[in-house]
């Protein structure tokens, strides 16, 4: 299974970079080129611990959806979101944060296995894991950006 892991710093505190990660108002800010929108479960503001949401977007020209629940929830420092319905074989994220030199460092390990074998094995390796880790880096330069100018208030309550 591929993993993807990424470590962002950002200049904020903990639960800024918390809740701004579990803020579904974000997460559609940041996928506005897949036109993703929240059609089920929790909708707008904050997930929490043990909270669905389904997710409806256009990947690779295909309206998909999918779900996903928050499994796992220690704030402000981790959580971890699993597809329970959905297009991939399984998808686990875990979302990690911690405070290094008065600085966030968000890390996230992004584990997915996509259905078809050996030709899912070979799409992974040729286009979907440079296309996740985009986007998984464009949303996370979001959070930052949220988190450092103050928009993150407008999310935040």
């Amino acid at each position: 299974m591929p993993l993807i892991s990424l470590t962002t710093e950002i200049n904020s505190t903990l639960e800024i970079c918390f809740d701004l990660s579990r803020s579904i108002d974000l997460h559609k800010i940041s996928t506005t080129g897949s036109k993703e929108t929240a059609i089920a479960g929790i909708t707008s503001g904050l997930i929490g611990f043990n909270e669905t949401v389904t997710w409806q977007a256009i990947h690779f020209g295909i309206q998909q959806q999918l779900t996903s629940k928050i499994t796992a929830f220690e704030r402000p420092f981790y959580f971890c979101d699993e597809q329970i319905k959905g297009p991939f074989k399984s998808i686990r994220h875990e979302h990690l944060f911690e405070e290094s030199n008065g600085n966030v460092l968000m890390k996230d390990h992004f584990l997915y296995e996509s259905p078809f074998g050996i030709a899912g094995k070979v799409f992974n390796t040729l286009v979907l894991t440079k296309y996740l880790t985009r986007l998984l880096k464009k949303r996370n330069a979001i959070i930052k950006y949220y988190a450092t100018s103050g928009k993150w208030k407008e999310l935040v309550h």
